[in-house]
């Protein structure tokens, strides 16, 4: 992994993580599927224009229409679309540490169900990561943390970990950038509807509304997404994802910084052990990934 693509791995890892907080600023003048419904929509367009510009296809393989529906509906819809309306009443960094969670749960379904054989340093990472989370929350649950919003983020990170197992290598093919456009436009659509049905919409016109959602159009929504697809191409997914141990301590501090939320030792003891985890499961599946790699003579 040269210089390049670790200042590109750790730029992909502040934009994602920075998400959480752009949100939570949105949320708080406006209503949060219409708000993202609205954010798709730009970044979707943005995506396929710019798709277009660059000479890619709409004709996608069907694995790829696959991946964009799957994708659309699960990742950017359910996922995002509960954690947004969950960041209402929680803090930005707690909806990070659990989003965080999910090359951890990835790891276990892809061993527990798929029959993927993790290396004993995976194992030991799934159970620090489950140790960091039992730390985080046994704190914050002693405190005012609204358990209707905790429990809309893990059925989100659920429903992300499904999305990322039912899609392995479906975007192969060419046409990532017109993949990730759709994707976001099919979102837009999912989103549209739950807003029709279970939403007033509301927005209260405001500069940190303005900025934020411009933000979080350009730099989450769209830039995160060319400069994974570039470290992927050029590092490989299994390196790639090992930027994600990052996430829990970027995400904490954005946060931390921007809106000033308060964190406590066990918050950070929790995020520390957490990271710590994430990173050794990404360790363990890519020295397996090596291992399983045909030898040349």
């Amino acid at each position: 992994m040269d210089i390049r693509a670790i200042l590109m791995g750790l730029a992909f890892a502040v934009m994602w993580s920075s998400a959480f907080t752009s949100a939570r600023i949105i949320v708080m003048d406006a209503s949060p599927l219409l708000a993202l419904s609205l954010r798709y929509l730009v970044s979707g367009l943005l995506g396929v224009g710019i798709a277009l510009a660059l000479g890619q296809s709409w004709r996608l393989t069907p694995a790829q229409w696959r991946a964009t529906i799957i994708f659309g509906v699960l990742q950017n819809a359910v996922y995002l679309g509960l954690n947004f309306i969950a960041m209402q009443t929680i803090e930005a960094s707690l909806a990070a540490i659990i989003a965080s969670t999910m090359p951890l749960l990835v790891g276990f379904a892809a061993w527990a169900f798929l029959g993927e054989k993790l290396r004993p340093l995976g194992i030991a990472g799934l159970l620090a990561g489950v140790v960091g989370v039992a730390i985080i929350m046994g704190a914050r649950l002693g405190g005012q943390v609204d358990l209707y919003g905790l429990i809309l983020c893990a059925i989100g990170v659920l429903a992300l970990t499904a999305a990322t197992l039912l899609v392995r290598g479906a975007t192969s093919g060419g046409n990532f950038l017109m993949v990730v456009g759709l994707q976001m436009l099919v979102g837009c659509v999912a989103l549209s509807i739950a807003t029709l049905l279970f939403e007033t919409p509301r927005i209260d016109p405001s500069l940190r509304l303005t900025l934020a959602f411009a933000y979080t159009c350009l730099v989450p929504g769209l830039a995160a997404t060319v400069v994974w697809f570039w470290l992927v191409n050029r590092i490989g997914a299994t390196r790639a994802a090992t930027f994600h141990f990052l996430n829990p301590f970027f995400g904490v501090a954005i946060a931390a910084l921007l809106l000033g939320e308060t964190l406590g030792p066990r918050d950070i003891l929790g995020v520390a052990i957490i990271a710590g985890g994430i990173l050794a499961v990404q360790v363990s599946r890519q020295r397996k990934a090596r291992q399983s790699a045909p030898q040349t003579l």
